[in-house]
């Protein structure tokens, strides 16, 4: 009998996925469903070179209609192989729920989905800040994970760089810059605040938690990453907290406190004359994104008897697990994941299973999960081998492009290989080490050509 496989999620892991079944052996059909209305894109030009794309003659723009969200996804959709020609797409239908025992995906239009074995690849979204002020479309706060973020970001960028008589905007020169703030110095963050700087905005960037990508970075490197952006013009705020915003309808400024716990900070108030009645220093901004972390979409799984405590746990081999109250009633349809939802393994490293949000996973998921897949609804062993992947990502922030190989945040020893801290231009190479074993490497703007010594020394 065919069997017909589900794919729940139509970003870059639910297109690998179902490009990695095809090219497995899976002849039956396969669903992909998604949210967005978009077939699958690349969702890394959306803080950098998308965002810009001609904006920065922003009066030019309009005409150009480069805010048309189909001429936009032109730019970054990917391109669909010959070998899932045959697949269906359902875009722009959330998934509500499912029924792993009768294999069916309740969708959000009242439609259902049967299917045989299933492949979570519902990704990630945005965490958003739950303090006073202006909230909502319109409301000068944004947040970057999509493409439809993208645009209205592109929009509100365009409308602070057009109302240059802003009453924030600052004057350098006789010209009126527009504050634009962004909270988070993650990877995100760094790269939208760069963009902006880039346009011509005046940018500050409030981390409450120390130096930008302190996490995998660690703090010589994240210091020195701090005074690199801070020359080229972006000032930061560190360890102060955001407890609210300013404004009615549109964010004027930014609320802060000392500390990094917002609720600690927060007074009782209202609307009052000028904005909100709030405690703490108000850093003024026409625009504000949140960069904050993500959540994994796995609401929709509730009660499919899987063990959700972050994201989907599963085996080396990409099955997913049941949750401990579950082990007995385990259903035979069988259930994958996939991206940056899948909390799994990795033998690289340890036996703790994580979820790893790097580029790299959603196309090294989707292979190993697919030959899973495959090979449970075909009755046939699953690949003995271990699933020893390499995380890999990079970041283009300005003039400093950064490479990270390996799990530099498991480190708990770095060293710099190469290069001068006060000089990332001119190249850098930080190794990190755990208990004596590398585990990581970071480079910023090294040559290309460097990239696989770097590869080789953390699979060797």
């Amino acid at each position: 009998m065919t069997k017909h496989v589900a794919i729940a999620g139509a970003g870059l892991g639910g297109l690998r996925a179902a490009e990695q079944l095809r090219a497995a052996g899976h002849a039956g059909p396969i669903t992909v469903v998604g949210a967005e209305p978009h077939m699958p894109y690349n969702r890394p030009p959306l803080s950098k070179e998308l965002l810009a794309h001609e904006l920065a003659d922003a009066e030019a723009t309009p005409e150009n209609n480069a805010d048309d969200i189909s001429a936009l996804h032109q730019r970054v959709a990917f391109r669909q192989r010959a070998s899932i020609a045959d697949v269906t797409f359902r875009l722009g239908v959330p998934v509500t729920g499912v029924d792993v025992g009768a294999g069916e995906l309740a969708l959000a239009d009242g439609d259902a989905v049967r299917f045989d074995g299933l492949v979570v690849a519902t990704g990630l979204r945005p965490r958003q800040l739950n303090v006073p002020g202006p909230a909502g479309p319109g409301s000068g706060r944004h947040v970057l994970r999509t493409l439809d973020d993208c645009a209205s970001l592109r929009a509100g960028l365009r409308a602070v760089l057009l109302r240059g008589d802003s009453p924030q905007a600052g004057e350098v020169s006789g010209i009126r810059r527009p504050h634009v703030v962004v909270v988070g110095a993650g990877f995100i963050g760094c790269e939208v605040a760069c963009t902006a700087l880039s346009l011509g905005c005046d940018v500050t960037v409030l981390e409450p938690a120390g130096p930008p990508m302190l996490r995998v970075l660690g703090e010589r490197l994240a210091r020195a990453v701090q005074r690199a952006h801070e020359r080229a013009g972006i000032t930061f705020v560190l360890g102060r907290a955001v407890i609210g915003y300013a404004g009615h309808d549109r964010v004027t400024g930014v609320v802060l406190a000392d500390g990094t716990d917002p609720s600690s900070a927060r007074v009782s108030g209202g609307p009052a004359s000028g904005g909100l009645a709030l405690a703490g220093a108000v850093l003024p901004a026409d625009l504000v994104v949140e960069a904050i972390g993500s959540r994994p979409n796995t609401e929709w799984l509730a009660g499919a008897g899987l063990d959700l405590t972050d994201g989907v746990l599963c085996d080396n081999s990409l099955s997913a697990l049941p949750s401990a109250g579950a082990r007995a009633s385990v259903t035979s349809a069988p259930v994958t994941a996939v991206g940056d939802v899948a909390r799994f393994p990795n033998p690289l490293f340890d036996d703790v299973p994580r979820r790893v949000e790097h580029w790299s996973m959603p196309t090294d998921t989707a292979r190993r999960a697919a030959a899973t897949l495959h090979a449970k609804l075909a009755g046939d062993p699953i690949e003995p081998n271990s699933f020893r992947p390499l995380p890999y990502f990079w970041s283009d922030q300005g003039d400093l492009r950064l490479q990270s190989f390996g799990s530099p945040g498991l480190a708990d020893d770095v060293m710099i290989a190469e290069g001068d801290l006060d000089a990332l231009d001119k190249g850098l190479v930080a190794t990190y080490h755990r208990e004596g074993r590398l585990v990581g490497s970071v480079a910023l703007n090294l040559p290309p050509s460097r990239y696989r010594e770097l590869r080789e020394a953390l699979l060797g």
